[in-house]
């Protein structure tokens, strides 16, 4: 019957480079010596001289491991993936000089020249290729290291923030010397003293419709390592109309999300996500928290899916959504189509030219906002006596942390069901971390009639009021 083999890379030289191989066999035992039998290079990788399996050679059927089953009696059924799984460790750099390359380059990138993916040829590839890193934070911060150790040849940052002590638990590019610094320089000088023989180009602005085309026009690849959804649809959409591959990558507490959208090629964002969630409807990482090695998991991800474009090797994250989930440790996997309505890769596309992000977001809409108070306006209204009913809307994890005094705690995901507990003859301020969930919950008690504002800038402008 019928058997796939799985081959792991460090034995591919020995059965032709295949990544599999078909075999007919009714135990493992007769699918090694038939592998064995049609290879015999790879005979002395699995089995000691005297015919036993090597014992640092695991072999699984499916996903269990034959040493908890019958050995290499175990049965196997029409179909069955048999998986070789060798202990490994690292390499060791090559002799010879490649032509082409410095003898500081030989020893800088030996572990890659020994691929027969990368070599010499995929080095220099690296070299000449260019990547533009949007965003330094929680994913760019990985992101710039390894691509930059890996020894791509140009690579452009955009931001335009400073560090904050905030942002120390995950954004590894960073130190406590660099809070207060602008982070393009911070992260500039970390990746030139990983590799001073690459250019980091800095571009210290806001991504926006007017310089996205020049920006990302500069570069083979770019990778969006953004925490909001605005400039998540510019990147992508200016990705498309450049026919610029778009690593994407994105995080939210232990859970995080990575592909590759490129347009002629494959799926875009805006065929998984044909519109941007209701402002305040999705927290941020700053509102709902994150696991510290998750940006570092994720971007990793990115990294490697970026390298791989730009070496031309591999099965990249085209058509696929790939799921991790760090309170489980699993990924999953899941397939993604082009879809034909597609306003901007579609088969009759509708978008043409880059439009206003923050706009189509519903953000940057005064109107929409509803009536508010500043920080200032409620301390005074509360020194004076007012008849204010404070409710925070945050989790209970927030709350846990700080909070104003004399408010009470209704989650917005609880509010529809706990109106009653309020006054309605009451003014309501509403107030969150930074004032988007909760001028959401303030636009629904006003619905239900009642007579509430939202906190502008939530919880942080109460401690640097203007």
């Amino acid at each position: 019957m019928p058997v796939r083999v799985l081959i792991p890379t460090p034995l591919r030289p020995y059965v032709g480079e295949n990544a599999a191989v078909e075999v007919a066999a009714g135990t493992v035992g007769e699918a090694l010596r038939e592998l064995t039998g049609r290879f015999p290079e790879l005979r002395r990788h699995l089995f000691a001289e005297d015919g036993r399996l090597r014992s640092f050679v695991a072999v699984y059927v499916g996903d269990e491991d034959i040493r908890s089953l019958r050995g290499e009696a175990t049965p196997l059924s029409d179909g069955t993936e048999l998986s070789i799984v060798p202990s490994i460790a690292g390499g060791t750099a090559p002799a010879a000089r490649p032509a082409g390359l410095s003898r500081k380059e030989i020893l800088r990138y030996s572990r890659h020249l020994i691929l027969p993916e990368v070599g010499v040829e995929g080095q220099t590839k690296l070299r000449a290729s260019s990547v533009l890193v949007v965003g330094t934070g929680g994913l760019g911060a990985p992101l710039g290291l390894y691509l930059a150790a890996a020894g791509v040849g140009r690579i452009g940052l955009v931001d335009f923030d400073t560090v904050e002590f905030s942002n120390l638990q995950r954004q590894v590019a960073f130190g406590t010397s660099d809070v207060g610094r602008p982070k393009l320089e911070a992260a500039r000088e970390r990746l030139e003293d990983i590799n001073p023989d690459i250019t980091i180009e800095t571009h210290e602005t806001r991504l926006h419709s007017g310089n996205a085309f020049d920006l990302l026009s500069r570069y083979d690849v770019i990778v969006d390592g953004t925490d909001n959804f605005p400039t998540r649809y510019l990147v992508n959409d200016a990705c498309a109309l450049l026919g610029k591959p778009n690593v994407y990558g994105s995080i939210f507490r232990f859970e995080g999300q990575a592909s590759v959208f490129w347009a002629g090629r494959g799926p875009c964002y805006r065929c998984l996500y044909p519109e941007p969630p209701p402002p305040g409807l999705v927290p941020s990482c700053a509102e709902g928290g994150v696991l510290g090695v998750l940006p570092g998991i994720v971007g990793s991800i990115q990294a490697a899916e970026a390298i791989k474009i730009l070496l031309g090797r591999g099965n990249l994250l085209v058509g696929r959504l790939l799921l991790f989930d760090a309170l489980e440790m699993r990924f999953r996997e899941l397939k993604l189509r082009r879809d034909p309505r597609c306003p901007l890769c579609g088969d009759n596309p509708t978008i043409r030219e880059l439009v206003d992000y923050e706009e189509f977001c519903g953000l940057g809409r005064g109107e929409a906002a509803g009536p508010e108070i500043t920080a200032r306006e409620l301390k005074e209204r509360l020194d004076a006596g007012a008849p204010l009913t404070l409710v925070d809307v945050r989790t209970p994890q927030e709350w846990e942390i700080c909070r104003l005094e004399g408010a009470r705690l209704i989650p917005v995901s609880e509010l529809p069901a706990r109106m009653a507990e309020l006054d309605s003859t009451k003014e309501i301020v509403a107030y969150c971390k930074v004032g988007l969930r909760s001028a959401q919950a303030a636009a629904v008690l006003r619905a239900a009639g009642f007579n509430a504002r939202n906190l502008q800038g939530g919880l942080e402008a109460t401690l640097f009021p203007p």
